[in-house]
């Protein structure tokens, strides 16, 4: 989530080593941008975009692999969940996956077959994903404690789609995910299908 020079966690040094050796290493930020929990929606949003789909496999109502999961059905991505037990709270946000249309998977054979079905298909009905006008030079990252307060007021209890919200409150898309994604964690906020967001109503 930081600079493509900041490996994180340390541990996986040997990791970044091989992909860059036998891969490519990729990273939004410029180089020396530490990593910061802001950052990973947009990371995130970068790998779902690049993958022909996302499986989730255990994850609770608050889990960041929502966040990514949501963000790979808005790019026209397949999503993939792991049924879990239900009532089990580290499994409510899995199931919850399946009302937004992901598909139940038991087996690698269940990726293969939808992916196989999609195939070109699917890619080939994807918009070309611009990485420069979705995510703005990392420049623009220290704005989020500005754009805190515009945010909460075009928030409200009905939801609203995020895109919507970019362009009302004039931010980038980073400062307003990451402010997003702080609500959530809070259990403040509600994402809803269609990339929609709603403040919950605590009374």
């Amino acid at each position: 989530a930081g600079g493509i020079d900041m490996v994180y966690p340390a541990e996986n040094t040997r990791l970044h080593d091989e992909i860059a050796e036998r891969g490519v290493l990729l990273a939004e930020m410029s180089v020396g941008t530490k990593p910061t929990a802001r950052l990973f929606p947009v990371r995130n949003r970068i790998i779902s975009g690049l993958s022909r789909g996302v499986i989730v496999v255990e994850a609770s109502p608050r889990s960041g692999s929502l966040i990514t999961a949501r963000a790979a059905l808005d790019q026209g991505r397949e999503v993939f969940a792991v049924p879990g037990a239900p009532g089990d709270p580290r499994t409510r946000g899995t199931n919850g996956l399946f009302r937004d249309g992901a598909i139940l998977t038991e087996s690698a054979a269940d990726v293969l077959r939808a992916i196989g079905e999609a195939g070109t298909l699917a890619m080939g009905r994807q918009h070309v994903f611009d990485f420069t006008k979705e995510f703005p030079s990392s420049g623009d990252h220290d704005d989020t404690a500005d754009a805190r307060p515009v945010v909460m007021e075009l928030l409200g209890f009905s939801p609203v789609a995020v895109d919507e919200l970019v362009r009302n409150c004039q931010f980038s898309f980073a400062a307003v995910s990451a402010i997003l994604l702080e609500l959530e964690l809070a259990g403040r906020l509600e994402r809803h299908p269609g990339n929609r967001v709603s403040l919950i109503n605590e009374h």
